[in-house]
């Protein structure tokens, strides 16, 4: 390199100068000589010149190129003046010789010579030729030298001797001498006759003083040209110098010079590999080092770096914009240390400046940092993908996808089988269940999923799982004690690649949930004692994820074994609708979503929808308590904003419970929608507690919102009233109660859902069954993610001639024609067969209520497909009950015997009294109520005053 000074010019171009300046500072100190540097002053580098003293390299190019730019513009004046002297005189030479040739060829030149006075007739001519021509002067001679015109009249016929000789012999010439109008350049062209002979001379003379002029009119703008040429030169130069001086920081030459010299030195004697790239990705320099770590070639500076055979990464990193640091790149058999850095922060020209270190030595260490850093960045992903799910089996087979091929080239889980059930681990007795595999074609020799493994691994005398202690077998051929297991199997498994194993238990809180087992196969290496511990580590992080996802399993069928004994199991047997639902378990657990169908005295049905917010035990239990509480309200035979309201007082008790202790959260967030079917009336009555509107789908196809008055949730009412709204139905109009989850989710809001449900209500009419199947279809095609229940009811009427009603006196001589007309009605009905019951009934409870109640008095018969209904109302409030007479009380005996005859009885309020009712089956088939002979009941009642 120290035999290429052109090359240190390219560098100082390309690389920082900001880097060079203080290299050659500081290893000029005390090189060069005294007089070449001046003393350091404060603050400035040793060794830097001092600008009074020296002049700068870019000072002495700048004087250099002046001086000779001066020269060079001062040769050229003077050419240009020499060669426009020599043109001119060139110039009036031709003019000179065509003038005289063209006169002497005149027509009429030759008349004017043969006559009288040929003077007077040339002289005209020859000064009108003169002026065209622009010479001096047009002379005509004749051969004895008299001059017969010339441009001053006073020479006319004067005898002129000159070098004519050469044209009175016929040839034409152009001489320069001195003649009458001074110095001149003449030329002479000879007059011939028709002959051929001489017989005049014509001569053309330009002085030279005219030449001289012409060029002395074109001086000025040589001058001007050339102080113009010099201007710029010397801007030029001093643009130059100014950018040399910039790029050389002042350097002089000496300094320059120790510079290069200790650069050059530093270059090739550091023990780390330099080069420069160039912004176009070319190799501008590389030191000895760099040629030999990289084994470039002798002509590699210049060329692109992807033409010089480097390795791919090497060569990428090299030509791109990207720094580096430390970062290692195998080249050869040697692995080198790689940092790059850009120039453009120290520099005009942008470009890199890369670093190379021989780090082959720690090869083996960085091997064994790259495995350390792959198994870290395995245990992340593991701990991200494994326990995704809640799922027992959904989180084993994330484990085998996680270490297959990463780590093993085979995965096997085996569960016990309580965990997968999600019940605690029962060692003794148990066996293994193949879980999860990975890793493996379908016709593998290995124990298939599902598949019940007897054999627990021998490992230092385990007997049982729990026992079992984390094992690597390197070489599974050489290991007798794993071949004996089942040899035919493993026989198969050697023949299949498979050379290798590690066996881990899979513990959680000290527990044995499972076994894991890794298998290396084909060019893998065998384990040994470091991927054990690997081994062991990844299998902990899946027990815990496995131990979750059981024991959420555990608690969700706990949940859900809860639920479904809360939940009813079936639709109770009635006539007013026709009724069907669905139940839709929400995906991230048990919910409180619930309903009922309540059968009710008097042709009438209940329907109950409810929604306690959350999931898991809690809300099951929540709302296992409010759907009991609910029948236990219904019972009493109230009206849907009673009920609502001691369901509110209850559940507002309930919160002050359970905030005084410690077992669990209070039940706020639990909604409600009660309603009442009569299917006599065909009256709708609905009260709500913050549940969403009970909707309703007429026969015309036609859907509407029933819009009770709205109430706060349950808990929360502090002791306000809850209204109803109450509306009459057409018999086949279909009542569908829900809950939020299948109207309101993510995706869209309440009224959004609301008006979806209306759309799939809509149209023609379907069977309830059918209803449900198209609601969930319209709403919930890809399931929800919150439970859902829905009811959806057809509303049937009873036929006018079922229905038998008379008005009462309150006289007790009308009770024998009522009860006559009462027993005409059952005949008529087909019911002869509990006739006499139903006289008995109803003289009891119409005696009862002449003799207690208050009017008016009413009196219906009801006959549904099952029962039939006597209902006794009057205006008194007053309730009678039942009890156990004794053998000296006179009364106390009649609600006992409609108690011994009815099947069902019972007390309901309304706001102008109360109605007593007793149901009858009647079928023919039913068992009668009481054994004792009619005859006898009939005696006892009459002689208790039953009318």
């Amino acid at each position: 390199m120290s035999g290429n000074p052109g090359r240190l010019w390219r560098w100082l171009s390309r690389a920082s100068g900001r880097s060079a300046v203080p290299g050659a500072a500081a290893a000029g100190d005390g090189a060069g000589a005294a007089g070449d540097e001046g003393p350091a002053g404060d603050g400035e580098p040793q060794g830097v010149r001092n600008s009074s003293t020296t002049r700068s390299v870019a000072q002495e190019v700048f004087l250099l190129q002046l001086v000779v730019v001066v020269l060079l513009v001062a040769a050229a004046v003077v050419a240009l003046v020499v060669q426009a002297r020599r043109d001119t005189m060139t110039d009036a030479r031709h003019r000179t010789l065509a003038a005289a040739e063209s006169f002497a060829h005149a027509w009429g030149l030759q008349q004017a010579l043969s006559s009288g006075n040929p003077s007077a007739k040339l002289q005209p001519l020859a000064e009108a030729a003169r002026k065209a021509s622009g010479v001096d002067a047009l002379i005509v001679y004749n051969l004895d030298g008299i001059t017969l015109t010339h441009s001053d009249p006073r020479q006319i016929g004067k005898h002129v001797i000159g070098p004519y000789a050469e044209a009175a012999r016929g040839k034409p010439f152009t001489r320069t001498f001195q003649g009458a109008l001074g110095l001149s350049v003449v030329s002479v062209a000879p007059v011939k006759d028709a002959s051929g002979r001489v017989v005049a001379l014509v001569a053309a003379p330009v002085t030279v003083e005219k030449v001289q002029k012409s060029v002395n009119q074109q001086l000025p703008l040589f001058l001007g040209t050339a102080v113009v040429a010099l201007a710029l030169a010397g801007g030029g130069a001093g643009l130059v110098s100014r950018r040399l001086r910039r790029q050389t920081h002042g350097l002089g030459p000496a300094e320059m010079t120790r510079m290069y010299e200790h650069h050059d030195a530093v270059l090739h004697a550091v023990r780390e590999g330099v080069l420069i790239v160039g912004r176009d990705g070319r190799l501008l320099l590389a030191n000895d080092e760099a040629r030999r770590l990289l084994d470039l070639p002798a002509d590699a500076e210049g060329r692109r770096v992807g033409d010089l055979a480097l390795n791919h990464r090497t060569a990428e990193l090299l030509a791109s914009d990207r720094s580096a640091t430390d970062e290692v790149h195998l080249a050869q058999d040697r692995l080198l240390a790689v940092n790059k850095r850009s120039t453009s922060p120290y520099g005009s020209h942008q470009g890199s400046v890369v670093t190379l270190r021989d780090t082959t030595e720690l090869r083996w260490l960085a091997g064994r940092a790259e495995v350390a850093r792959e198994r870290l960045r395995l245990l992340y992903d593991a701990g991200l993908r494994i326990g995704s799910t809640l799922n027992v089996v959904r989180t084993a087979e994330e484990l085998t996808q996680v270490a297959v091929p990463r780590f093993a080239d085979i995965v096997t889980v085996e569960l016990l089988d309580p965990v997968l059930r999600g019940e605690e681990p029962a060692v003794a007795g148990g066996g293994l269940r193949r879980t999860a595999l990975a890793g493996l074609a379908p016709d593998h020799p290995l124990h298939p999923v599902g598949e019940l493994i007897r054999s627990v691994p021998d490992t230092a005398g385990a007997a049982e799982v729990d026992q079992v202690r984390a094992m690597v077998v390197p070489d599974l051929a050489g290991s007798s004690a794993w071949r004996s297991q089942d040899p035919e199997r493993t026989r198969r498994i050697l023949d299949h690649g498979v050379h290798s194993l590690a066996v881990v238990p899979l513990r959680a809180r000290g527990v044995v949930l499972g076994l894991v087992d890794f298998w290396r196969s084909g060019d893998s290496p065998p384990f040994d004692d470091e991927d054990l511990s690997f081994a062991e580590e990844l299998a902990g992080r899946a027990a815990v994820g496995i131990d979750n996802a059981r024991r959420f399993t555990r608690e969700r069928t706990m949940a859900m074994t809860l639920q479904r004994s809360l939940m009813p199991r079936g639709l109770p047997d009635q006539d007013a609708l026709e009724v069907a639902h669905r139940y839709l378990p929400a995906k991230a657990g048990v919910g409180g979503d619930w309903f009922d169908v309540i059968p009710l005295p008097g042709a009438r049905v209940a329907l109950v929808v409810g929604d306690v917010v959350g999931h898991g035990l809690h809300a099951a239990a929540t709302m296992g308590r409010l759907r009991i509480a609910v029948h236990n309200f219904s019972a009493l035979d109230l009206s849907p904003d009673e009920l609502l309201g001691h369901l509110d007082e209850l559940v507002a008790r309930l919160d002050v419970q359970d905030a005084d202790t410690d077992e669990g959260p209070a039940i706020t967030g639990a909604t409600c929608l009660y309603v009442i079917y009569d299917a006599v009336s065909g009256r709708v009555t609905a009260a709500t507690a913050g549940h969403v509107p009970p909707a309703v789908a007429h026969p015309d196809g036609t859907v509407e919102f029933l819009h009770p008055p709205v109430s706060p949730p349950l808990g929360l009412g502090a002791g306000l009233p809850f209204e109803t709204a109450a509306v009459s139905l057409p018999e086949g109009s279909r009542l569908v109660l829900y809950t939020d989850g299948l109207v309101e989710n993510r995706s869209h809001d309440l009224d959004a859902g609301l008006e979806a449900l209306r759309t799939a209500l809509a149209g023609a009419d379907r069977t309830p069954e059918d209803t449900c199947a198209a609601v969930l279809h319209a709403l919930l095609p890809g399931g929800s993610t919150d439970d859902v229940a829905l009811l959806v009811a057809r509303a049937r009427r009873l036929e006018p001639s079922d229905v038998a009603e008379w008005d009462v006196s309150r006289d007790p001589a009308a009770v024998g024609p009522v009860r006559n007309d009462c027993a005409r009605q059952v005949a008529d009905w087909g019911l002869e067969h509990i006739s006499y019951g139903t006289e008995l009934i109803l003289s009891e409870l119409i005696t009862n209520a002449v003799r207690y109640g208050a009017e008016p008095i009413h009196v219906r018969l009801l006959h549904t497909r099952t029962t039939l209904i006597c209902e006794v109302s009057d205006g008194s409030s007053t309730s009678p009950h039942i009890r156990q007479a004794k053998t000296t009380d006179e009364e106390g005996r009649g609600l006992f015997l409609v108690a011994q005859y009815a099947e069902q009885w019972g007390t309901r309020y309304s706001p102008r009294g109360k109605t007593i009712w007793a149901a009858q089956a009647i079928a023919p088939d039913a068992p009668p109520a009481e054994e004792e002979p009619s005859e006898h009941l009939l005696r006892r009642w009459e002689q208790e005053g039953g009318w």
